[in-house]
């Protein structure tokens, strides 16, 4: 009788139960000696006084407490007490360092590409309004914003003037000597971005942007002074204040306020008294975009 050979008759026997669990640990044990005794493993600083177990679960971090340079200043950043930097999650913020890096390098490249399609304008007669320094403009290309301001060192102003692209904004350098008013007008690339306004509290109606022409809007004033001191020294100056809000809290070293005069000339006026010295400070003063709208009543309790 034929005998039919079967792979099974040439396969090896089977090893002894202990063979399997030896290869394993000389494999093991081979790894291991592969490995770096001195090697550490990196903690970021927030966590070395933590407990062991604190992160034994979770993968090695990478190190996200350095960030890039800014302003010419490169390396860690000092932090604020308690580790978290003002973020939220486990082990003081640190599990979204990376994402907040992310978010700083966004806004800071954000935030250029805003000062690259910005002008300063200086020398601006003080009988020029808003809209017709923007309106000097139009022809670069569209205006987003026009921010004039009160030179304590002057009796002209100044403005900052932000474009949708920088080539609009290398265009409007071209118009620097321009007589606008009285004066010769002086454009130069911005150092700094125009900050934004909530659109929420912009005007929504024809009353309200009247009501901006007549206000302005002052800061770092002194937290010793109070609002009818603000009020009385604008009225002694510049006009009859209708309506004034003083903002502020103990979080912040000054305060700032919106002031709505009866008439738009003692706003004009009111620029004026930029660097003037209010209490112990010198206040900055600009027109407001915002009107001060009346506060809305607080309904009683029942």
């Amino acid at each position: 009788m034929a005998v039919v050979e079967t792979s099974a008759d040439h396969a090896a026997p089977p090893p002894p139960e202990g063979d399997a669990g030896e290869r394993e640990m000389r494999d093991l044990e081979d790894l291991l000696s592969k490995l770096n005794p001195m090697a550490e493993e990196f903690v970021p600083p927030s966590l070395a006084a933590a407990s062991p177990t604190a992160y034994a679960y979770y993968p090695t971090p990478t190190p996200s407490h350095v960030f890039p340079a800014v302003d010419g200043l490169a390396g860690p950043r000092p932090r604020k007490k308690g580790g978290g930097g003002g973020g939220g999650g486990g082990f003081g913020g640190q599990g979204h360092a990376g994402k907040r890096r992310m978010n700083s390098r966004t806004s800071m490249a954000q935030r250029d590409e805003v000062i690259r399609r910005t002008v300063y304008v200086s020398d601006i007669d003080h009988q020029v309004t808003e809209e017709q320094l923007a309106a000097l403009f139009i022809n670069c290309g569209q205006v987003v914003d026009c921010r004039m301001c009160g030179d304590p060192n002057s009796v002209l102003r100044f403005a900052f003037i932000e474009f949708t692209d920088e080539e609009s904004a290398r265009a409007a350098l071209n118009l620097s000597g321009t007589v606008l008013g009285y004066y010769p007008v002086r454009v130069l690339p911005s150092k700094t971005a125009i900050a934004p306004v909530n659109p929420t509290f912009l005007p929504r109606s024809d009353d309200e942007r009247e009501m901006c022409a007549r206000t302005i809007y002052c800061t770092n004033i002194d937290k010793k002074v109070s609002q009818a001191d603000v009020k009385l020294f604008f009225e002694s100056i510049c006009g009859e204040v209708y309506r004034l809000r003083l903002l502020g809290d103990y979080h912040h070293s000054t305060r700032i306020a919106f002031v709505e005069f009866v008439m738009a000339e003692s706003a004009t006026a009111a620029l004026n008294c930029s660097g003037v010295i209010l209490g112990s400070l010198p206040i900055r003063v600009s027109p407001s975009k915002t009107p001060v709208r009346p506060r809305a009543p607080r309904q009683l309790m029942h």
